[in-house]
């Protein structure tokens, strides 16, 4: 976006505002997905949604999102297929994986399927917009 404006010297200048990072939330359930959506746009980032894992897989930009956030349990496709499946592809974007159900096996299992972090819900609030912000941010944000 240009801002045109008129610095103190009086002469006009265009500056070009930094681009917001882009965030895929891919969720099954509608609530959770407008919930997350709100709460990262709200930490000044920009959102695109999902409603499932094949949306995302079948759509023309899945590789143009700074970081993606998943969700473990999906009708279609677990979160874990779904970040196995975009590595295939070549999509190195950093993938964040959200779960309402704890299990001690899930952290291995994402990690080998090239997933940045695992994170439990319903408590993700300032914790997921930090772990988003490190996982763009971080040297090797490619996994």
């Amino acid at each position: 976006m240009n801002n045109a404006r008129i610095c103190a010297s009086g002469d006009f200048s265009i500056g070009i505002s930094p681009r917001k990072p882009l965030i895929y939330v891919v969720d099954d359930d509608h609530d959770v997905r407008t919930s997350l959506c709100f709460l990262l746009e709200t930490e000044g980032f920009d959102v695109r949604t999902f409603r499932s894992a094949a949306a995302l897989l079948g759509s023309a930009t899945r590789n143009g999102a700074d970081c993606l956030v998943v969700d473990y349990k999906m009708a279609d496709l677990d979160g874990l297929e779904l970040s196995i499946r975009l590595r295939r592809l070549k999509v190195s974007t950093p993938i964040i994986l959200i779960t309402g159900y704890p299990d001690a096996t899930i952290p291995a299992k994402a990690s080998s399927a090239g997933v940045r972090r695992v994170l439990l819900k319903p408590n993700l609030e300032g914790n997921l917009a930090d772990c988003v912000r490190e996982a763009i941010e971080a040297p090797n944000a490619a996994s």
